[in-house]
């Protein structure tokens, strides 16, 4: 789908056919020295993966997930995972490639995300999860009208498919959006 406000894009559900370059793309927008490119880098507090083509074809194939896929000129520039949570979506497993942040493609990306929630779930609230250290990232999703709730889950020490942490102060901070 090409849209106006997003000229050059194209947003599309992902196929078994992506796996390989949407862990590529996930993997470099938050680990290892790739990732230091961009500014959404954990490569400070987590080592390891961020996720493996098990947990990217698990998004793809679940009847209540989206893994939405953004692409420029036919190369994978960003993603996300919308999931319908009944009176809520849930938005994860988000990334931009490091090469391309701070130009604005993340705004145009969870912009898109939220209508296409709205528009196939009717939902009125989108949430997600951060790691609570990330102030940086808060602070970006809060200037998008998130707003963070103190509700807080645990980070999975242990299960390294979440990755390695090297801290021991990690936890998941619930942020969530009314959509208008």
């Amino acid at each position: 789908m090409h849209s106006a406000a997003t000229p050059g894009l194209t947003f599309r559900d992902a196929t078994d056919a992506d796996v390989d370059a949407l862990v590529v793309l996930i993997e470099s927008a938050y680990r290892g020295d790739a990732s230091r490119a961009g500014w959404t880098t954990e490569a400070d507090i987590l080592e390891g993966q961020r996720t493996d083509p098990e947990g990217v074809l698990e998004v793809i194939k679940s009847t209540d997930s989206r893994l939405l896929t953004v692409e420029r000129d036919g190369l994978v520039v960003a993603c996300c995972q919308l999931e319908h949570r009944g009176d809520h979506a849930y938005f994860g497993m988000f990334a931009v490639s490091p090469t391309l942040q701070g130009e604005g493609l993340g705004k145009i990306v969870i912009a898109e995300a939220e209508r296409q929630a709205r528009a196939a779930w009717g939902i009125s609230e989108m949430h997600m999860t951060v790691i609570s250290v990330r102030e940086d990232l808060i602070a970006w999703y809060e200037r998008r009208g998130y707003r963070r709730t103190g509700q807080m889950s645990p980070f999975p020490y242990g299960d390294e498919r979440f990755g390695i942490p090297r801290r021991a102060d990690l936890q998941f901070e619930l942020l969530v959006k009314k959509l208008g």
